[in-house]
């Protein structure tokens, strides 16, 4: 099995994160999330459509679809300015590069 390497990068109090991802990390799909305002907090939980089998067009659609949480954080109403402009940056590079593909 191979090891996973530890990434160092911006400092957060002037000490280095060094970013490390176990082997084994479960990475779930995700096609919902739920976002609950708390006092202090936003609670962000992650969910994945399961939706029922059909294997015939004419079976009647199912009266409601179940949605597993796959995850969920707390995030600090300070801090989550600071992942959503990353997630911004994130989604502007994905865009931009899409769209200088596409020329």
């Amino acid at each position: 099995m191979s090891k996973k390497k530890a990434m160092v990068t911006k400092k957060e109090a002037g000490i280095p994160i060094e970013w490390y991802m176990p082997e084994g990390t479960m990475t779930p799909f995700a096609s919902n999330m739920l976002i609950q305002t708390m006092e202090n907090e936003f609670k962000i939980s992650f969910f994945e459509l399961k939706p029922a089998v059909r294997i015939e067009d004419s079976e009647p659609l199912p009266s409601k679809i179940r949605a597993d949480c796959v995850a969920s954080v707390i995030v600090t109403a300070d801090r989550l300015p600071k992942f959503i402009a990353a997630l911004q940056t994130q989604l502007d590079k994905y865009i931009a590069k899409k769209q200088s593909k596409a020329k």
